[in-house]
């Protein structure tokens, strides 16, 4: 990142009694930053979000915008707007008349009230709904306007609390669309909360994930896929299989892992000789029908358990008695690959895994669970 961040957020703290909600955050986002704050519920994201827009002021550390510190500074002298996860139009008013609002309590002339009005419902595709009610729209159409309304401001930073959780899956997937060309038209700086990684994945340059009021892990998509920095990141972020290993021999690129009674090779420049966790992505691992007669010291074998359709193709869950646990496995097909009860082995690419270091006796980690929509509003 070049430049002076467009916001910093420097060892912020926050505790509402006795829970802390934030410990020592630091972040800072780039001018034009597309940035996601990723967690499950009641990981204090949303509460950074609203130290952020200033609505609450931190118990310690500051906030500052473009280089100025605003930590003091109520939400309506600051140079951000928020959109929230439900749109809360006006109901007496019509669409016009909502996404104006700000532009009149801000004393901004009439004629420039209908140029901007008009250049905000352009840009969230909304031409021709000025008249409407918001009884006369979908939930989509109604958060647009709620975009709308936010841009109309021309903030320079624009504040993003879950606002898709509350749509159908169709509806998100075409806000993803008009939310990227949103940002990329304005190029304003976009700080967006959420608890569906596929929609971070989807949408951020950079994403923040966060766990008990503190950033786990920090980086563009593509590396808190494939490399996260711990085990949380591993499960939140892909729910990967983690599952202790042994390094017996460590290279400078390669390290030979024991797994159960086999041995296996993996891509990893972070390997010492001695427990490791290894991560292995559901996606990576090939399932094969059992073959007893032809096995080696790489082969590891399992029963099915449980076969899921996922729409592309089809999730297996594999019982492993060298393991002593399951593994996921999933494979792209339109028909189930196998049945349960089926006898199979596994197989991976040395470059699709990752390791990370464990403890001596560290025990195997508890899943993270997928947050309920209805409650993942922390």
């Amino acid at each position: 990142m070049t430049g002076d961040p467009r916001v910093c957020i420097e060892g912020v703290s926050h505790a509402y009694g006795a829970v802390t909600a934030l410990e020592d955050v630091s972040l800072d986002i780039a001018d034009g930053e597309f940035v996601t704050l990723l967690g499950p519920s009641g990981c204090g994201k949303t509460t950074l979000l609203r130290i952020v827009a200033g609505f609450e002021r931190p118990s310690a550390g500051r906030v500052l915008l473009a280089g100025e510190d605003v930590t003091g500074r109520p939400a309506h002298k600051r140079a951000t707007n928020m959109v929230f996860q439900r749109p809360t139009l006006f109901p007496h008013l019509d669409v016009f008349a909502n996404v104006a609002f700000g532009l009149q309590v801000a004393g901004v002339g009439r004629r420039e009230q209908h140029a901007r009005v008009r250049e905000a419902l352009e840009l969230v595709r909304l031409e021709g709904y000025e008249r409407r009610r918001s009884h006369e729209m979908s939930g989509g159409q109604m958060q647009r306007v709620a975009l709308a309304r936010a841009l109309v401001n021309r903030p320079k930073v624009l504040l993003l609390d879950e606002p898709l959780s509350a749509l159908d899956l169709k509806i998100r997937l075409e806000m993803e669309v008009e939310l990227r060309r949103v940002h990329r038209e304005t190029g304003a700086t976009f700080v967006y909360v959420t608890h569906d990684q596929r929609e971070a994945m989807a949408l951020s340059d950079r994403i923040a994930v966060m766990n008990a009021g503190r950033i786990e892990q920090l980086g563009v998509p593509l590396d808190v896929y494939r490399r996260p920095a711990s085990v949380y990141v591993a499960q939140f972020v892909g729910d990967a299989n983690v599952l202790p290993v042994e390094v017996v021999e460590a290279g400078a690129e390669e390290a030979t892992i024991r797994l159960g009674d086999c041995r296996h090779l993996v891509r990893s420049s972070r390997a010492a000789r001695g427990p490791a966790w290894l991560v292995l992505r559901p996606e990576a691992i090939e399932v094969r029908a059992d073959a007893r007669g032809t096995e080696d010291s790489r082969t590891l074998h399992g029963v099915v358990r449980d076969v899921a359709f996922r729409g592309t193709g089809f999730r297996c869950r594999i019982e492993m008695p060298a393991l002593g646990t399951q593994v996921k496995a999933e494979g792209r097909g339109s028909t189930p690959p196998f049945d349960v009860d089926d006898a199979v082995s596994i197989d991976w690419l040395p470059e699709s895994c990752w390791l990370l270091p464990r403890e001596h006796g560290q025990a195997v980690p508890e899943p993270v669970p997928d947050p309920d929509p209805a409650e993942a509003r922390a």
